[in-house]
């Protein structure tokens, strides 16, 4: 698992911060379920192409318009190569069709001339992940999250892991990241605090398992924090109930 390339010396609260995560993270694996079973099969390629669908939009909405796309092009290449219009109309539950029609094909196209012909990145299971990453960042529309999607959840089952909104806001609570700290930049910053022998399930549980917590207990309007079973050493959580 790739990790930050920050001097472990030149952060004075690293170490803390460290045992902190792992503590979250057992408590928060433990309270839903962990080890969780992999929501995804699909190949790199095509997890490439839903997670590119699901940028600000429902998972739900997300699903019918890859769902949709695919029934109306059973092929990758006959998306790439299709009128603009008939995409976005196949990925119409989506939020910016308009956007993301050309943007897909795009991908498709720069995937292809990278790859010199037929792709399915599978090749990217032999990278170092920070090349696996890179490789897929240098894509229109790919940043930190959507590369490291595409590595743990898709076929692959590579040990990187993506930061979603519901993980940043726990983990920016519990004080693992700095309050100003975007979600782009916490990937690396909370990817370096898990051991570096850990696999992809154990990356995925953890990801889940703050994911989760985001969305049953750490809402981000009137989170339920007489319920949080990390209360004790959350410094947001102790000044809303000590209040």
């Amino acid at each position: 698992m790739a990790s930050s390339s920050l001097p472990l010396s030149a952060d004075p609260t690293y170490f803390a911060r460290q045992e902190l995560a792992l503590w979250v993270h057992e408590r928060l694996c433990a309270e839903y379920g962990a080890p969780f079973r992999f929501f995804s099969s699909k190949d790199p390629l095509s997890e490439l192409i839903s997670s590119l669908l699901s940028h600000r939009t429902r998972n739900q909405d997300s699903h019918r318009a890859y769902q949709q796309l695919r029934a109306r092009f059973p092929t990758w290449d006959e998306v790439r190569d299709a009128p603009t219009a008939e995409v976005e109309e196949a990925i119409s539950p989506c939020t910016w069709p308009e956007q993301k029609a050309p943007r897909l094909q795009q991908v498709l196209r720069e995937v292809g001339q990278r790859c010199g012909g037929p792709c399915n990145l599978e090749f990217l299971a032999a990278l170092p992940i920070p090349e696996a990453r890179a490789w897929l960042e240098q894509l229109p529309g790919v940043g930190r999250k959507t590369s490291a999607a595409v590595l743990l959840f898709s076929t692959l089952r590579l040990p990187a892991m993506p930061v979603d909104s519901h993980h940043h806001r726990v983990a920016q609570r519990l004080g693992l990241i700095g309050p100003k700290v975007g979600e782009a930049a916490a990937h690396a910053l909370l990817e370096a605090l898990l051991p570096l022998g850990w696999d992809a399930q154990q990356v995925y549980d953890h990801h889940e398992a703050l994911m989760f917590h985001g969305q049953k207990c750490c809402y981000f309007h009137t989170p339920a924090c007489g319920r949080c079973v990390v209360l004790s050493r959350c410094p947001f959580g102790q000044a809303r109930v000590n209040t």
